[in-house]
């Protein structure tokens, strides 16, 4: 229950009665205390802060935006207590001993023994779901109608008219607010999962709100603290500041869910999630992608502000925090190849073929499946079948997950390349190399270990793991074959990608 009551003990912390709140030049405001040193504070929480109140925070921690807490002095009605924090996971919404339905904000590495912030449904509904928080929740405009597009726009359109009110905004010269006010509405509607909740608010204003993306950042609110001071009782929020930043890379086509009308990128790896539709990425594709898209070498920039997301899920029998960053929809831009029709084309006409020679094909899968195969080999078994010679019959070991740049430098240097079940095996002048997969850990174990002294007939000079740094990984082929190093060659293998 909230009180005002403090806990019986506080250590390690600086607090004192504000005499006065000085604004800096760095977008802080310093709190003067009648005791000790003086405070910092965000601008934004200065201008709840006045002569009187009691602040605490963290000792060593006197930089805004770390923890403090805040009760008002007696004159103040409005407000009577305030706390920001830095916040991890957000649970989803459940339904307290008072039917109310509420969600708990972890406090992350609490100072102060706070150790969660209590935020009811509608306290969430009245910040992040609404155009104008200064009205009530039945006077709201909708956020559809801050985008001006109807409720069953699709995400393309949704886009599209996002772009074409901020460019009106821009033209009309409003404040930065109405440009913040449509940034959050088109972020809201463009994530399926908010828009659904949102749906589901407009339908009932008592419906269950989320917290969007599961928390991660700084949250500011006002309410009470409990009696025991481990829980802060919300009863609005003030501020919420996400954890963010800013990303550039290169992503494969082949790595993208391809649905009616968004793909989702996934990259286990970087845990990284982007969701596209066809305005940011302005290609015309459906479902079917998804049966070819391993032959698709293609790959498109992303230039994105990252959202840190989380969710529990459950793993082995116990809840796990699954974490990951999501690109934020109104901060995402994709650049699309010059050839990428070419390609798309391509790998169509490559799986049709794949189809049309599907029993010559079969043929050749259970040899290698048997045994080792060399490709002239394979390409001269082909053309017996009567399977044209322009058929390339590495396709056939390939998967989704490998890298086409590995494949690309290995096969250039190969002697002689070797398909054999999934796998890719070159001879480059002694070096014996496999699967073209980025990260793929496993080798032969009869070369690795030089059973029946195959390692050494073979000339194995070692095992090279293609890790993260694709540069580093081409000079230590070059290295292992005694080659140059082509340092402005290297260089322009593999786009820049920022971390």
């Amino acid at each position: 229950m909230p009180g005002s009551a403090q806990p019986a003990t506080i250590e390690a912390v600086h607090h004192g009665s504000i005499t006065s709140v000085r604004p800096t030049n760095t977008g802080t405001a310093e709190c003067a205390l009648n005791k000790g040193a003086p405070v910092l504070v965000p601008a934004f929480l200065a201008g709840f802060l006045g002569s009187g109140d009691e602040i605490q925070v963290p000792l060593g921690s006197n930089q805004a935006g770390t923890e403090i807490h805040v009760r008002k002095n007696a004159a103040s009605r409005l407000i009577r207590e305030l706390y920001e924090a830095p916040i991890g996971y957000v649970t989803r919404p459940k339904e307290g001993k008072r039917k109310e339905l509420f969600v708990a904000a972890e406090v992350r590495a609490s100072g102060l023994g706070i150790r969660a912030i209590h935020l009811p449904c509608h306290v969430l509904r009245d910040y992040f779901y609404v155009s104008d928080r200064q009205r009530e929740w039945r006077n709201q405009p909708t956020l559809y109608d801050v985008v001006r597009i109807p409720q069953s726009a699709s995400p393309g359109e949704l886009r599209l008219s996002f772009k074409i009110r901020q460019l009106e905004l821009q033209k009309e010269g409003v404040p930065k607010t109405a440009h913040a006010v449509l940034e959050r509405a088109y972020n809201i509607l463009a994530q399926p999962e908010l828009r659904a909740c949102y749906d589901a608010l407009l339908h009932d204003p008592d419906a269950p709100a989320l917290f969007p993306y599961g928390g991660f950042g700084s949250l500011l609110v006002s309410g009470d603290r409990s009696r025991d001071g481990h829980t802060f009782f919300a009863t609005r929020v003030l501020a919420f500041r996400p954890e963010t930043r800013q990303r550039r890379f290169r992503a494969p086509l082949r790595k993208f869910d391809f649905q009616t009308k968004s793909a989702v990128y996934s990259d286990g790896r970087r845990k990284l999630e982007v969701l596209v539709d066809q305005a940011a990425m302005p290609v015309v594709w459906d479902q079917t992608w998804n049966q070819w898209k391993h032959l698709l070498g293609a790959k498109v920039e992303i230039d994105a502000t990252f959202i840190r997301a989380g969710k529990y899920r459950v793993k082995s029998g116990a809840w796990n925090l699954i974490q990951w960053e999501s690109a934020l929809p109104s901060r995402l831009e994709v650049k699309l190849p010059n050839n990428l029709q070419e390609q798309v084309e391509s790998a169509r006409r490559t799986y049709h073929r794949f189809g049309q020679y599907s029993q010559a094909l079969d043929r050749i899968r259970a040899r290698i499946e048997r045994e080792p195969v060399e490709k002239k080999e394979l390409d001269r078994l082909l053309g017996g079948l009567g399977v044209p010679g322009d058929f390339d019959v590495a396709q056939l070991s390939w998967r989704p997950e490998y890298d086409p740049f590995f494949y690309q430098q290995l096969a250039k240097r190969a002697r002689r390349l070797y398909l054999f079940r999934e796998e890719y095996i070159f001879d480059a002048g002694g070096v014996v190399v496999e699967t073209p997969q980025l990260g793929h850990a496993t080798s032969k174990e009869d070369i690795r270990l030089n059973r029946n002294n195959v390692a050494e007939r073979l000339g194995f000079l070692g095992r090279i793991v293609h890790g993260v740094n694709a540069r580093a990984w081409v000079k230590e082929v070059r290295a292992k074959l005694g080659e140059p190093v082509d340092h402005p060659a290297a260089a322009a293998a593999v786009a820049p990608e920022q971390p």
